[in-house]
């Protein structure tokens, strides 16, 4: 697959239409063959931008760009959940993923929760690839791909990016490198924890969590992990926070949110968590879009939407 392939894929949703289901096959291929080279828990150089819940708000994404600069200029790592709730998962997916495929080293794409087959059957992924491919093969192509991407990102050793939490079964970066990633995300285990869990201001190290997967862990739980592993900073998305950002414990944990009015009606702002070659944490702020009030030039109902809001 040429780059003028793929920078004419680009071209095509920016003008909001989708590519086809061949193209689309070929381009997870491509970005397959990209994903299986590298670690469980991938190195990332400072500097670098941070971001976290996207969920198919593609003219948001848009915007992320347009705030925190274009790719190659930034570097990003995406920490998942690019998929569901959105009008827009299928356009979200394939520019993150013709990106990669353009500037593999620029762009990290971790796992979250949603990049599942299970969850993308309910939450709306599965029914807008039905609607826009007219079949299920695009959404095969997706999760068969969703298996290869990473767990977790370490940057410059110090910032760890991970879409839920952490894990008791999980005490060191090294017990996630040998996590095999290659499957579908596990009901328990470590693997399921790293996305689902949350913190949580508890006196107890773990509670269950609420969600019905992962735990809930709090400050000595993050204290003792940051400590062990030599970390400065835990960065995750994972729950919406209204003002974009959120620090917990000290600072020693970062909730990131990037998907503004998140389903279209909780009226919170997204934010980017820059990272300078220093390892200090700036954030840009931004809010949805035109397109995205009006539901994108297609006019999609928000009233479609499926109701969620784990």
């Amino acid at each position: 697959m040429s780059t003028n392939d793929i920078s004419e894929y680009i071209s095509i949703l920016k003008r909001g239409d989708c590519i086809t289901e061949s193209q689309l096959r070929h381009l997870t291929l491509t970005v397959k063959s990209l994903l299986i080279e590298e670690c469980s828990v991938v190195a990332v150089s400072s500097p670098t931008s941070i971001c976290g819940d996207l969920h198919g708000q593609f003219y948001d994404l848009l915007t992320l760009f347009e705030t925190g600069g274009q790719v190659p200029d930034t570097s990003y790592v995406f920490m998942g959940d690019y998929v569901d709730r959105g009008h827009n998962s299928v356009e979200t997916l394939i520019l993150l993923l013709c990106l990669k495929a353009l500037h593999p080293d620029r762009v990290t794409l971790l796992r979250g929760n949603h990049e599942s087959r299970q969850i993308t059957q309910v939450y709306g992924f599965y029914d807008e690839c039905l609607r826009k491919f007219g079949n299920g093969n695009a959404w095969n192509y997706c999760v068969d791909l969703f298996d290869y991407f990473c767990i977790a990102a370490l940057v410059d050793g110090k910032v760890l990016c991970v879409h839920g939490g952490l894990s008791p079964e999980i005490r060191t970066i090294d017990q996630m490198r040998s996590i095999d990633r290659q499957l579908e995300i596990p009901h328990e285990g470590a693997f399921c924890d790293l996305m689902w869990s949350d913190p949580e201001e508890i006196s107890e190290a773990w509670q269950i969590s609420p969600r019905g997967a992962g735990y809930l862990f709090g400050e000595k739980v993050t204290t003792e992990f940051n400590a062990v592993n030599n970390l400065d900073l835990i960065a995750r998305a994972h729950q919406l926070v209204m003002e974009g950002r959120k620090y917990l414990f000290n600072e020693k944990l970062v909730t990131v949110w990037s998907a503004p009015n998140y389903c279209y009606r909780c009226g919170n702002v997204a934010s980017i968590m820059m990272v300078d070659e220093n390892l200090q944490q700036n954030f840009r702020f931004f809010s949805e879009t035109e397109k995205s009030v009006h539901g994108g030039p297609k006019g999609e109902e928000r009233n479609a939407l499926q109701p969620y809001f784990l």
